[in-house]
C-alpha cells in the first residue's frame, strides 16, 4: 500500500513538518518580493530568441529540398517547439509570469504550439495533478491512465502492452496529453464521455474546443507551413513532423524523468485527507524528482530539471528554481530527508525498467508496494525503526492500520528509540534519510539471510536423496543377493 502516514514515512513529528513548511513559505515569500526587471527581461528575451528560431526554421524549409536546408531547419524548428513547449507554453499557462500583468506573458491569454487547448491542459495539470500530486485515483497523471507505475495499481492483462504503449505515448506525447486533459475536463465539468449515441454527447463544449484545437494545429503544421513552401512543400511538411517527434520525446522524457525514477513516492486518499499546508508540501518534496543538468540542458527542460522546485512553488518563475533549489536541499539536510535526483540518462531508466516490470502480473515479482525500488510505504521500515508489524508478538495484540491510527510515531520513536530525531549530543537529525539507508542494509541483509537459508534447503534436500539413493541400492543389492541364493539352492 502507498504512504498513508506522511508523518511516520518522513520520520519527522507534526512540529517538524509545519516548522519545514514555515521555511518554505520564507523561501517563496524572498523569492516573490526580489521579482523584477531582472526576470522580465529574461521571459522577453526567450519569447524573442523563440520567435527568431521559429522564424529562421520555417525560412530555411523554403529550400528543403536540399539536404542541408532540411537538417538545418528542422533542426532550428525542433529547438523552437521545444523552448516554445516547455518554458514557455508550460510555465506560463503555470501563471509564473502574471505578476508582470503583461496581456501577452499571461496564463489566461497564453495559447500554445500544441495539439491540446491550453485551457484543458490548466483545469487538468493545474488543478489535478499539482493538487493530488500522486495520489492514488485522484492523480489522473499517475502514469496518464494508460501505463501501471505503482503496485498499488491492480494488474490487468492489458498491462502487458504497456511497453509498447508506452513507445506510442511518447512519440505522440501531445495527442496523449491532449486526449488526457479532454477526459480530465469532462470529468470535472460532469460531462459524459464520448458516446456515439446520443449524437449531443459528442456535440460536448470541451469536445468542440478539443477538434477546434486540434484542427487549428495541424492544419498550420501539416496543410498551411507545407503549402506556403511550394515545390518544397512534401519535404517540409516531414520537417514539420519530424520537429513535432523530436519534440514529443523530449517533453515526454522530462516528464517522465521528473515523476517517474525511484523515490518519487505515492499516496493513498488517507494521507490528503486534513492534510496540512506543511504535510502538502513534504508530499511534493517526495513525490517528484529532478534530473542534473547544466544552464542549457536545464533551459531546453524547461527548468523542469527542478521538478522538486517546480512541484513546490508551480507558480514562481522557472528562472528562480536553480536558487531555490539550493535551498531546498538545505532544507533536506536539515531535516535528513531524501533529495531525489541522478542523471538523465539514469531517471530514464529507472522510470523504463517500472513501466517494463510492472507489466507483469504481481506473482512474477519479489517485491511489494510497501518495499519496492520504485515507490514504498512506512510499513518498510516495519522492524527497523517501527514496530515489527508483520509478526511476532507485536501483531498479536495490533495491526499496522490501528496503530499508524492511534500513535505519532516521531513520539513513538523518541520512547522506544531516542536515538531517532534530533540527537541531543551531536544534534544531527536522524530522519527518513537514514531510515531508508538502514532499510537498504537490513534488506540486503534479509535478502542474503533468504538465500542462504535457501541454500542450505537445497544442500539437506540433496542429501536426502543422496541417503535415500543410498538406501535404494544398497535395498536392491539385497535383493539381487537373495534372488540368485534362491536360484542356486533350487
Amino acid at each position: 500500500m502507498a504512504i498513508t502516514d506522511i508523518k511516520t514515512f518522513a520520520h519527522l513529528s507534526a512540529s517538524d513538518i509545519e516548522a519545514l513548511g514555515q521555511e518554505l513559505d520564507t523561501i517563496r515569500r524572498d523569492v516573490e518580493h526580489s521579482l523584477g526587471e531582472r526576470d522580465a527581461r529574461y521571459i522577453r528575451r526567450t519569447i524573442a530568441a523563440q520567435r527568431i528560431l521559429e522564424a529562421a526554421g520555417r525560412a530555411t524549409l523554403f529550400a528543403s529540398k536540399k539536404r542541408w536546408a532540411w537538417l538545418t531547419g528542422t533542426a532550428l524548428l525542433s529547438v523552437a517547439k521545444i523552448i516554445e513547449n516547455m518554458e514557455l507554453g508550460h510555465n506560463v499557462s503555470h501563471g509564473q509570469w502574471d505578476w508582470m500583468n503583461d496581456p501577452e506573458i499571461h496564463s489566461t491569454t497564453w495559447e500554445w504550439d500544441m495539439t491540446g487547448s491550453s485551457a484543458q491542459w490548466k483545469a487538468a495539470h493545474n488543478y489535478s495533478h499539482h493538487m493530488y500530486t500522486n495520489i492514488l485515483d485522484m492523480d489522473d497523471d499517475l502514469g496518464f491512465g494508460i501505463l501501471r507505475m505503482t503496485r498499488d495499481e491492480e494488474w490487468k492483462p492489458i498491462n502487458l502492452v504497456q511497453p509498447a504503449a508506452n513507445l506510442v505515448l511518447a512519440a505522440l506525447f501531445e495527442w496523449g496529453i491532449a486526449l488526457h486533459d479532454l477526459a480530465a475536463t469532462k470529468e470535472q465539468m460532469g460531462v459524459p464521455q464520448s458516446q456515439l449515441f446520443p449524437p449531443r454527447h459528442i456535440l460536448t463544449e470541451p469536445n468542440k474546443a478539443f477538434w477546434r484545437k486540434a484542427g487549428k494545429q495541424v492544419a498550420k503544421d501539416f496543410v498551411i507551413y507545407p503549402a506556403l513552401t511550394g515545390p518544397a512543400w512534401k519535404s517540409t511538411l516531414k520537417a514539420n513532423a519530424t520537429a513535432n517527434l523530436v519534440r514529443n520525446l523530449w517533453a515526454y522524457a522530462v516528464i517522465f524523468c521528473g515523476h517517474f525514477p525511484d523515490g518519487a513516492e505515492k499516496f493513498t486518499e488517507e494521507q490528503f485527507e486534513n492534510e496540512t499546508q506543511g504535510e502538502w508540501y513534504l508530499r511534493q518534496m517526495l513525490g517528484s524528482a529532478n534530473f542534473d543538468a547544466g544552464p542549457a540542458m536545464a533551459f531546453m527542460s524547461g527548468n523542469l530539471s527542478y521538478q522538486i522546485e517546480h512541484h513546490l512553488f508551480p507558480d514562481l518563475p522557472s528562472n528562480r528554481y536553480a536558487e531555490v533549489s539550493v535551498k531546498v536541499r538545505e532544507l533536506c539536510d536539515k531535516y535528513d530527508l531524501p533529495y531525489t535526483t541522478g542523471s538523465l540518462g539514469k531517471q530514464y531508466l529507472l522510470a523504463f525498467r517500472t513501466i517494463h516490470k510492472l507489466a507483469l502480473p504481481d506473482q512474477w515479482l519479489k517485491r511489494t508496494s510497501d518495499d519496492a525500488p520504485e515507490t514504498s510505504s512506512e510499513r518498510k521500515f516495519a522492524g527497523i525503526s517501527l514496530p515489527a508489524w508483520n509478526g511476532g508478538e507485536w501483531l498479536a495484540e495490533h495491526n499496522a492500520s490501528e496503530w499508524l491510527a492511534e500513535h505519532n510515531a516521531s513520539e513513538w520513536l523518541a520512547e522506544h528509540q531516542p536515538t531517532w530525531g534530533l540527537d541531543p549530543v551531536t544534534g544531527e537529525r536522524r530522519g527518513l534519510r537514514s531510515a531508508l539507508q538502514e532499510a537498504k542494509v537490513a534488506l540486503k541483509e534479509k535478502a542474503e539471510h533468504e538465500k542462504q537459508v535457501l541454500r542450505e534447503a537445497k544442500a539437506a534436500l540433496r542429501e536426502k536423496a543422496l541417503t535415500e539413493k543410498a538406501l535404494l541400492t544398497e535395498k536392491a543389492n539385497r535383493k539381487g543377493w537373495f534372488s540368485r541364493t534362491l536360484r542356486r539352492n533350487l
